[in-house]
């Protein structure tokens, strides 16, 4: 295969997890100094319909605590350690789950950085699609298009294009030809897909509307191959080590 010109662009996964607390504004704000340019991080609501950044649906296995993050109130969420203590122990001990709202603060600090806001299905489904979409795209609204709203919902991705002129991404479950339909139909501005359900190398990605994001990815060679394939974009949790590969783009 001949190599392809120019260079892919790293999103940096749930922040700088694989050195900090994911969905952290440690860890976020650790990403952005090493050089990422683009963060993706995860939505869910409170109790008391906050947009907050965590991951799982329930709280075990990044905090201190137990339980859906969702019957949680912002008050009460605040209490909990946000800093992984069973990956790091106490070294993030000060670490708290953030909202939406102090992400967008630090980012008014970065203006070159865009951020990739996935919809997590559980809060989609605790709380009605359209209920979050209108939380997340009223609370990012200072963002404008420095933000990108992902989801494995196609529901959501839907009532996004009804709502509001800022870009999309649907995150597939699968690579296949039902997938494709739906993607045609739905055209999001991103693919965003695990990159060990594509099919063998080198059949290449999909071409369409939409630009493709592939992740968990921390080997640079492996983010050559797959930027070869067709993905503009690698999502990666390990953003020092890739920021420092040749391969990526630097942006000012």
């Amino acid at each position: 295969m001949n190599r392809k010109a120019g260079a892919p662009t790293l999103v940096a996964h749930r922040g700088y997890a694989a050195r900090y607390p994911e969905n952290t504004l440690e860890g976020i704000t650790a990403a952005m100094q090493a050089g990422a340019r683009y963060i993706e991080v995860d939505i869910q609501l409170s109790a008391d319909g906050v947009p907050i950044l965590f991951h799982d649906a329930d709280l075990a296995r990044t905090t201190n605590a137990s339980g859906p993050v969702m019957e949680y109130t912002l008050a009460q969420l605040r209490q909990f350690c946000a800093g992984e203590p069973a990956r790091f122990g106490a070294q993030f001990s000060s670490a708290r789950i953030p909202t939406l709202d102090e992400l967008i603060t630090l980012l008014s600090d970065w203006p070159s950085v865009t951020v990739f806001l996935e919809l997590k299905e559980e809060s989609l489904a605790y709380f009605n699609t359209t209920t979050m979409t209108d939380k997340v795209l009223q609370a990012s609204s200072p963002l404008a298009q420095r933000r990108v709203l992902i989801s494995y919902s196609t529901a959501a991705i839907e009532e996004i294009h009804e709502r509001d002129t800022i870009k999309s991404g649907w995150v597939l479950r699968r690579y296949d030809d039902e997938t494709r339909r739906k993607a045609s139909a739905l055209a999001p501005h991103y693919l965003i897909c695990n990159f060990t359900k594509l099919p063998p190398a080198p059949q290449p990605l999909w071409p369409g509307p939409w630009t493709w994001v592939l992740y968990e990815i921390t080997d640079p060679a492996l983010a050559r191959r797959l930027y070869e394939r067709g993905a503009g974009f690698i999502e990666s949790m390990d953003t020092g080590a890739m920021m420092k590969a040749s391969l990526f783009k630097r942006a000012e």
